[in-house]
């Protein structure tokens, strides 16, 4: 049985934010996001630029939705410490 707690999305080590996936169902996210920004610049560049932008944010707003709802909770961080 898969792991269900696992996170797709592991927070960074320093700063704040996510690092790349850790799963296969991370790494689907991330190409049909890059997949849909494609095909949005495809569509929309370069003669309809605030539509490719607002299209853009949807596209970014979602991608942030899903590492919160499936990534490690974001926090500050300032690497582990030598022991």
């Amino acid at each position: 049985m898969a792991d269900l707690t696992r996170y797709w999305f592991p927070a960074k080590r320093f700063g704040w934010g996510w690092g790349p996936p850790t799963t296969w169902q991370g790494w689907v996210v991330m190409l049909a996001f890059a997949a849909c920004e494609l095909g949005l610049g495809l569509r929309f560049l370069p003669s309809r630029v605030p539509t490719f932008a607002i299209g853009s944010l949807v596209l970014t707003a979602l991608l942030i939705a899903v590492c919160l709802v499936k990534g490690e909770p974001p926090a500050w961080r300032w690497g582990e410490r030598d022991r």
